[in-house]
């Protein structure tokens, strides 16, 4: 059918072609149903809900069931509810004219039932894409008018009846007939909003100004929610929560694994003719962090941390790294340790802390010290600590000699190489990361084994402004 619609222009035409009007539900189940008997891919670009989310929105699609998504942000919610519309037919025809989409085999305007009536097979039909069959609002602020529509007072002054349908300019609710419609935070709707949603989800009508308007909508409604907002009694009316077919729980990435597909999915980069590389063990301390953040007992977890604490420090990591190369004139940027000392200020923007925490402990050095617990977690995860503790103390008996090593975020790669000359040991375990090669990947391996050591509390650290200072402490 979707290489005929440039030719199928009237009811007529659609007749002979024996196309036959589904609703939006049938439209979703039997998409569905195709896709998985064609084991296709059905939530793309969406990750770690395989097992968990995915299974519960597949019954609820085939149930044929309104939503609502409850989980904490950065969540995904709002990207799985847009997803729904490739769950839609390519297109579907509309009368052309109509006041909102509807359908030539079933028109609920007065509107398109005088152009239906007037024309016959003769009506002229428009093809509708999915991608204009979704719509989407943040509750806050939301009135009726906006989500059902109101009086339109040029109409009025035309001629047309007060309690007409004529006289009205429809909402957004009317407009996204035929499609998905879906409201973020539901619980900050306010309550007259909730009794229009739910005479739209129980009796089909809309109410402007008085006025009864009988509206048989097809539509298939989603929401999002906060699950403590949610739950909290006098949030949402009863009757409106009683008629949501299926609570859909959501969660973050499970594994660290699946939020560093995600971050580096997400994750956004200046175009520059220098390549930007984000090692492995840099992207697992990246993502430590935000898994280290979501258990802290001095971070507000009601709240939640994002996904894009992950993703906003990659990008920032990935910016210093590439202003450094920039600057040093070096072939390749690649993120080292230092740099998550500009994070900052991407970071403590995505994070609240618990407000019953000791206050003279700032954000500042909450995630300092979460960011010393992630390089500790991953430094541990490469290299066995117990065998290696020899060469862990000889290492650090040669920084003893050496007196200090300074490192920095802007320190051109090839000055790493004095460091090698005062500390030989450190070499070895530059190699065991497989980055002896390059000279700007083995600068960020031996600021990671410095970081390491500084976990392990053999080694002391100082800062002063972007330069951090490290000295051996006693070993013995």
């Amino acid at each position: 059918m979707a290489n005929k619609i440039q030719t199928i222009k009237t009811l007529g035409q659609l007749k002979s072609e024996n196309y036959r009007p589904k609703t939006v539900r049938e439209e979703v189940q039997s998409n569905l149903i195709h896709k998985i008997q064609n084991s296709e891919n059905l939530f793309e670009g969406i990750h770690g809900y395989d097992d968990t989310v995915f299974p519960q929105i597949i019954h609820a699609l085939l149930s044929g069931h309104h939503m609502v998504f409850l989980g904490e942000k950065g969540q995904g919610k709002s990207r799985i509810m847009r997803s729904l519309t490739n769950f839609l037919d390519e297109y579907i025809p509309v009368i052309k004219g109509a006041p909102i989409p509807q359908s030539p085999f079933n028109p609920i305007s007065i509107k398109a039932r005088e152009i239906l009536k007037e024309a016959g097979d003769d009506t002229p039909i428009q093809w509708m894409h999915k991608s204009e069959r979704y719509g989407e609002r943040l509750s806050a602020g939301l009135k009726v008018s906006d989500l059902i529509g109101d009086v339109d007072p040029s109409a009025v002054m035309t001629g047309s009846p007060l309690d007409s349908e004529g006289a009205l300019h429809f909402g957004i609710i009317p407009r996204t007939n035929l499609g998905i419609f879906a409201v973020n935070e539901l619980p900050d709707l306010d309550y007259l909003v909730q009794v229009a949603l739910f005479n739209i989800l129980e009796e089909g009508d809309i109410q402007i100004r008085g006025f009864p308007f009988r509206f048989p909508l097809d539509l298939f409604i989603v929401f999002s929610a906060n699950p403590a907002d949610y739950s909290r009694s006098g949030k949402i009316i009863t009757q409106l929560k009683d008629r949501m077919g299926s609570e859909i729980r959501t969660h973050y990435p499970i594994d660290r694994k699946v939020g560093m597909t995600i971050t580096a999915q997400e994750a956004n980069f200046a175009k520059s003719p220098v390549p930007v590389d984000i090692p492995e063990f840099m992207q697992k301390v990246n993502e430590e962090l935000t898994i280290q953040a979501r258990s802290s007992k001095q971070i507000n977890q009601k709240s939640g941390v994002s996904t894009r604490f992950s993703i906003t420090n990659y990008e920032v990591l990935g910016a210093s790294a590439l202003k450094r190369a920039l600057i040093k004139k070096e072939l390749v940027a690649v993120a080292r340790p230092s740099d998550f000392g500009n994070v900052f200020s991407s970071a403590l923007g995505k994070i609240e802390l618990d407000p019953y925490r000791d206050e003279a402990v700032t954000e500042y050095h909450i995630l300092s010290r979460l960011i010393e617990r992630a390089f500790e977690k991953v430094f541990s995860e490469y290299f066995d600590l117990e065998s290696q503790e020899e060469k862990l103390s000889e290492l650090t008996r040669e920084i003893l000699s050496a007196g200090q090593i300074e490192v920095s975020d802007t320190m051109a790669s090839e000055s790493y190489k004095e460091i090698l000359k005062k500390v030989p040991s450190l070499f070895d375990f530059v190699r065991d990361l497989n980055l002896d090669e390059e000279p700007a990947k083995m600068a960020s391996a031996i600021e990671f084994v410095l970081e390491g050591l500084v976990g392990l509390k053999k080694l002391g650290r100082r800062k002063s402004g972007g330069i951090q200072q490290f000295k051996a402490i006693d070993f013995y």
